[in-house]
């Protein structure tokens, strides 16, 4: 007896046997059993998804001995006749050698026949999509109405090319890929009936390489048996699809993952040994690293579609979500160039070499680059810690702007800043303050000041009063602070106080409608911090939220109750640590739970428990010991805080602020002034806060 292969020894013979396509079983099987049958069917998909073996399956049904059911008894002459493929009934015809017109006209003269043996004549149509034009023409008239007892079953895997007359004609049925998953499993079940011994990791081999084709992983077993001597083994399998070892890709992640140039070389040795294909290599590389930030992102979304779920839910915790993202770009940006190197290997090499050469460095050794915060001057933020800062601006040699600091800093005028030289007297140095602007960039030498006495601090802050900022100005009580108005690069005549405004301190930045501000014209601040700033590069629209504003984290809730004990040490101790980033953003919404001795108690929001891996862990545990003088043992566990957190309390403060200001401009008196004469409003979402000095 000859042997028959696999694919037609198991092709299914019944619904119950078929493997997926359940949205389309569902519907046929409610249809044959209800009786409400349609004249023609098309089935799309494509190669080796059941289109014909459910044509076929439905041709039993119709003609069945036993009546028309979704279940063929499959022993009558009928079913078995149709298996055998010798029923006189079920015209099987192979659209794509006959396309002819005349081919289609023969095929329908015997269509008002009525069968000879079954109860209806079926005709399958294999590749319909091959007939020509011709042919759909003399078809279409007998397909919209055919006599009762005819069905009509299409297929094609080539729908798009059917005319929209014979798809509005036809039910149609799209059959859907087999994933990797449910070609395991049936490959399984059909080794097991058949005893050949298999190993899993060559069965997640075939069922990749099918590619949704459950046929294509049939014939692929067969041959897979053939070079296995009976047997289907990874190793022989992966031989004979000359596919790349799955490890090896791990091996060169793990080589990454630990800094090991000599084990990265070594891992490249052995691929090549293979003959690979080095875009392939790197493919695969992508593929991976796509799924670790799946899975880092939502690991139950990582599935086992090639078998190794575990190792990727491994790596995706050993390696930092910022590395996996560097990798990612790295490997497509390596994949654009590599068909440049002169050697493949050579090129694949250079961007492992790449990868491993600019890897982000942890928190404690990347290099901290202090960045200007947009339209807010340098002076201001330092004025605090040099108080002669405010002072030094006012001079005109020092305002003119010189070279970036962060490119080449210039070392007068950082002397100047720190040398604590008497200020000038406020009044003099108005009228010159726009042609100092705008004058060279190269810094005139400073001339020796002469000894004047210190002018009062009263006198500065009459100067810079008048002065509407766009931000938020600090106290009155320093005059440093204060120098920014003096050095603003505006005309004189701006700078003088209105008459009509009265001299309260207003204690909010507002925005009204309807009133147009006092200095509607002012040009924008300038800058202060010796760089010449770019004034198409900045950005005049208070309304809307800057980037570092749209970065922020949202408000967190408020906590079920008041911190006490621990949770309020933890309060204060928070400051102290000096954390920012995605760190200072987990330890914000923590709360301290144990402190027994030197081992430590964290509780995590579980809402931020995607910015929370080991790294993260180390940086904070590596900050609290700094801090301490002394080793800690952290463990933070994700579970809600019982009592406030720092992130709480800093949005609780931040909430009673934004009250006490709403309130304060409310019963503002020259507010109210301008909401009765003006017909003005108080904007909503304009009122902010100032941050007082603690």
């Amino acid at each position: 007896m000859s042997y028959q292969v696999l694919a037609r020894k198991w092709r299914p013979r019944s619904f119950r046997e078929m493997v997926g396509q359940t949205h389309v079983l569902k519907a046929l099987i409610n249809a044959l059993d209800s009786q409400r049958l349609h004249h023609a069917y098309l089935f799309t998909g494509t190669r080796g998804v059941g289109k014909t073996t459910i044509a076929r399956i439905i041709a039993k049904c119709l003609n069945c001995e036993t009546g028309i059911s979704s279940t063929p008894c499959g022993t009558c002459s009928v079913c078995r006749e149709i298996d055998e493929g010798r029923f006189v009934d079920l015209i099987e015809v192979d659209a794509a050698s006959r396309t002819k017109v005349e081919d289609t006209r023969e095929l329908l003269d015997n269509v008002q026949y009525s069968p000879t043996r079954g109860r209806f004549k079926v005709y399958l149509i294999d590749e319909v999509h091959m007939l020509s034009t011709s042919s759909f023409n003399a078809l279409l008239k007998t397909l919209e109405e055919p006599p009762p007892h005819v069905k009509f079953l299409l297929a094609t895997t080539d729908p798009q090319k059917l005319p929209v007359t014979v798809l509005s004609r036809c039910l149609q049925f799209s059959l859907k890929n087999m994933p990797p998953e449910r070609v395991v499993e049936h490959l399984t079940h059909v080794l097991t009936a058949e005893n050949v011994p298999f190993e899993d990791d060559a069965l997640w081999l075939l069922g990749r390489a099918a590619d949704g084709s459950m046929r294509d992983a049939m014939s692929l077993t067969d041959q897979a048996i053939a070079f296995g001597e009976g047997k289907v083994l990874a190793a022989d399998v992966r031989a004979m699809l000359g596919t790349l070892d799955h490890g090896q890709v791990y091996g060169v992640l793990h080589a990454l993952i630990e800094g090991d140039a000599r084990a990265l070389i070594e891992a490249v040795r052995h691929l090549a040994e293979q003959g690979p294909d080095w875009n392939g290599v790197l493919s695969e590389m992508l593929n991976v690293l796509h799924r670790v930030a799946i899975a880092q992102a939502l690991p139950e979304a990582v599935d086992n579609g090639q078998g190794d779920r575990e190792r990727v839910l491994q790596l995706a915790q050993a390696l930092p979500a910022e590395d996996v993202q560097f990798y990612y770009q790295m490997g497509l940006i390596g994949r654009r160039d590599l068909p440049l190197a002169p050697d493949p290997r050579g090129g694949f090499e250079m961007v492992l070499l790449r990868m491993l050469a600019f890897r982000p460095a942890g928190a404690d050794d990347a290099p901290r680059v202090t960045l200007k915060p947009l339209g807010i001057s340098q002076a201001t933020a330092d004025s605090q810690s040099n108080p002669v800062a405010g002072a030094a601006v006012v001079a005109p040699a020092v305002v003119a702007p010189a070279a970036p600091v962060v490119t080449a800093p210039a070392p007068e005028p950082v002397v100047v800043a720190e040398e604590p030289v008497a200020a000038p007297q406020p009044v003099a140095p108005i009228e010159p303050v726009a042609p100092t602007i705008a004058a060279e960039p190269e810094p005139e030498p400073e001339p020796e000041p002469e000894p004047e006495p210190e002018p009062e601090p009263v006198a500065m802050a009459e100067v810079a009063a008048p002065v509407d900022l766009p931000w938020e100005p600090a106290p009155a009580a320093e005059p440093a602070v204060e120098a920014p108005a003096v050095t603003e690069a505006a005309p004189a005549a701006q700078l003088a106080p209105e008459p009509t405004v009265d001299a309260a301190p207003v204690t909010e930045a507002i925005a009204l409608e309807g009133v147009a501000p006092a200095d509607d014209e002012e040009p924008p601040p300038g800058d202060y911090d010796y760089v010449e700033v770019d004034n198409g590069a900045l950005d005049y629209d208070f309304d809307l939220p800057s980037e570092a504003e749209a970065e922020i984290e949202p408000e967190p809730l408020p906590a079920v109750a008041p911190a006490t004990g621990l949770a309020a040490e933890w309060l204060a101790l928070f400051p102290l640590l000096g954390l920012g980033g995605m760190t200072g953003s987990i330890a914000a919404n923590c709360t301290l739970v144990e402190a027994n001795g030197d081992d430590w108690l964290l509780h995590l929001d579980p809402a931020h428990s995607a910015l929370f891996n080991p790294t993260q862990q180390r940086r904070l545990n590596d900050a609290l010991n700094q801090q301490q003088g002394r080793s800690i043992k952290l463990r933070i566990e994700l579970r809600k805080p019982e009592q406030e957190t720092p992130a709480q309390a800093a949005a609780r403060k931040r909430a009673e602020r934004q009250r006490s200001a709403e309130a304060s401009i409310q019963a503002d008196p020259l507010v109210q002034q301008m909401i009765q004469q003006f017909a003005a409003k108080v904007r909503d979402g304009s009122i902010e806060p100032i941050d007082t000095p603690s």
